[in-house]
């Protein structure tokens, strides 16, 4: 048991990192959801066009990104705090945790890997590229989506070796 409890302290921290950088990231959606546009083109050239077109489907993309982005800070917190591990099953925590982690870190790479091989001249960009979202993507968005992931990595090797003490105390 105190074990546990160590583990799950030393692991709390990530936790709360990963979670505020989800809500912080969650709050940009929200922010362009209300129609703000500060920022909007390190997205994309078509991103402010469609909120200043008041599109429909712009809206719902990222109000729907945004209350993804706070699910994940959820699940950072889940897995940290006691009211995570009696609302949900341990294998739901692993799952959302680990698989949370390597989606984001993926996700975050691939998008760096690719725009560095346009960077280098092996890519060849159309030649009406967007050039500021493509700097916003690779020096903020992606970057931030790495920077998640590995902090939820973090979050979830700490509740997973804290879970493993757990069951070797019990079992021994």
């Amino acid at each position: 048991m105190i074990t546990d409890i160590r583990a799950r302290q030393s692991g709390r921290w990530a936790g709360y990192a990963t979670a505020a950088c989800a809500f912080l990231f969650a709050l940009t959606s929200f922010y362009w959801g209300f129609g703000g546009t500060f920022a909007l083109d390190t997205v994309g050239r078509e991103a402010v066009e469609l909120i200043e077109a008041g599109d429909p489907g712009i809206y719902f993309a990222v109000w729907f990104a945004g209350f993804v982005k706070v699910a994940g800070g959820v699940v950072a917190l889940a897995l940290v705090q006691p009211w995570g591990r009696k609302r949900f099953p341990h294998w739901m925590l692993m799952l959302a945790g680990w698989g949370g982690a390597a989606a984001l870190i993926l996700y975050g790479a691939a998008q760096i890997g690719i725009q560095l091989l346009v960077r280098a001249g092996i890519l060849v960009p159309p030649g009406d590229m967007d050039w500021r979202g493509f700097y916003g993507h690779l020096y903020l968005w992606a970057p931030w989506f790495v920077v998640w992931g590995v902090l939820m990595a973090i979050t979830a090797f700490h509740y997973t070796r804290g879970r493993s003490a757990q069951v070797a105390e019990s079992v021994g």
